[in-house]
């Protein structure tokens, strides 16, 4: 409801968007766009890599012209600002010159642990993020030091994930997650997955508690990073 009051309020719109077609984050609130709000489309190229700086450089700088011109600005986020978003790029750009107010979002990471129906943490458990962008051995020495795991980024690293998952003894305990939430939404035993490759809106949550912990885990993370 924040989120609204402050979209609703603003004369200036703007998202992150494809450099072709539309913006998903758009999409979302598009019923609350008014026809007289100014948007501005952040153009990224969806490519394995991260975005060139440029585009940061040149979406603050259109958001500070209007800022500077009195207007104020609504930045879209899918998910939460402050986890793995784009947003983060820009507030270092913009941070101290103006004053910015951040309403948080319910994230990826949560989202696909109410799709799922998989407890993320309790009580002293610990909960590892880890990007699938890391080599073999940093993912898998995460893994064997944390209960729970959320895997992103996943891409073109699946079957790279699925290795160190099998080898770790986890596969089984892996859940696929894509499209949380929204009504393309799926949800299988990453077991079940045979594609190479993932869809960008995924990620997935293993419970590596439930699989035997203490020397055993830890020994295959270590054997692997030694190899």
């Amino acid at each position: 409801m924040k989120a609204l009051r402050l979209l609703r309020a603003v004369p200036v719109v703007a998202y992150p968007a494809p450099e072709h077609g539309d913006s998903f984050a758009r999409s979302i609130v598009a019923a609350w766009i008014e026809g007289h709000q100014r948007e501005i489309a952040i153009r990224f190229p969806m490519r394995p890599g991260p975005p060139p700086v440029e585009i940061y450089d040149r979406a603050a700088a259109a958001l500070a012209a209007e800022l500077d011109a009195g207007y104020d600005a609504a930045l879209l986020c899918q998910g939460d600002p402050l986890f793995y978003g784009s947003f983060v790029n820009v507030l270092t750009r913009l941070a101290g010159r103006y004053q910015i107010e951040i309403v948080p979002g319910v994230s990826c990471l949560t989202a696909a642990a109410a799709t799922a129906a998989i407890p993320l943490v309790s009580r002293d458990d610990t909960l590892a993020v880890i990007p699938a962008t890391l080599d073999e051995h940093q993912i898998a020495a995460r893994l064997a030091a944390s209960d729970t795991a959320a895997i992103l980024k996943l891409g073109r690293h699946l079957p790279k994930v699925r290795r160190v998952l099998n080898r770790l003894g986890l596969l089984d305990s892996a859940v696929y997650v894509e499209h949380a939430t929204l009504p393309t939404q799926r949800v299988v035993p990453l077991a079940c997955i045979n594609a190479d490759l993932a869809i960008y809106f995924s990620m997935v949550l293993v419970r590596c508690a439930e699989q035997p912990r203490g020397r055993s885990g830890r020994a295959n993370a270590q054997t692997h990073a030694e190899d």
